[in-house]
């Protein structure tokens, strides 16, 4: 497994302005132009990726607004993280992923039926 600089590194090459931005013991990493699977509407969010146990998920994956034209999801809004709301939806992870796989897990969810 890459060291957890190493892992920054390898997402930065896909999302160059992804930065990690700590709150309350956890290191988020911002994603200010995340382009999203095609179809999606809109087509780029800002995202703030929790790359740990956090409610009950082994990570998540929180959007600047509510995604459209995906399969129903289950959607939890307003979720206070950095002095900001975000919004998610119930979708477990599994445990020992890397930064990018992460990522592109999550998104990978959003063509996904529940």
């Amino acid at each position: 497994m890459k060291t957890p600089g190493e892992q920054m590194a390898e997402l930065q090459r896909f999302y160059p302005d992804a930065k990690v931005i700590p709150e309350g013991g956890i290191e988020f990493i911002y994603i200010p132009n995340l382009k999203l699977p095609s179809g999606c509407t809109p087509e780029i969010v800002e995202a703030l990726l929790c790359p740990v146990h956090r409610d009950g998920y082994p990570t998540r994956l929180f959007y600047s607004q509510q995604i459209a034209n995906i399969p129903p999801k289950n959607w939890n809004g307003n979720i206070r993280i950095c002095d900001r709301s975000w919004v998610s939806y119930s979708w477990n992870s599994r445990n020992g992923m890397e930064l990018l796989e992460m990522v592109r897990y999550h998104l990978s969810t959003l063509t996904l039926a529940q």
